[in-house]
């Protein structure tokens, strides 16, 4: 935690069938961010979910 609140530098983002992206969430942990990613991802929609870290964002 820092002065001004908790560090979240892990993303869930979605990616659509057209390409965009949306964050979905930030979290504290990798390992709490992919159990997301995963439940999502099991939900039975073509959605694509993925994990980042604040700021490495990759290219496609």
């Amino acid at each position: 935690m820092t002065d001004s609140g908790p560090v979240l530098p892990w993303l869930v983002i979605r990616q659509d069938d057209n390409g965009n992206q949306y964050r979905v969430g930030r979290y504290a942990t990798r390992a709490e961010a992919q159990r997301v990613a995963d439940r999502l991802g099991d939900s039975g929609h073509k959605q694509l979910y993925m994990v980042e870290r604040v700021g490495r964002r990759t290219s496609s």
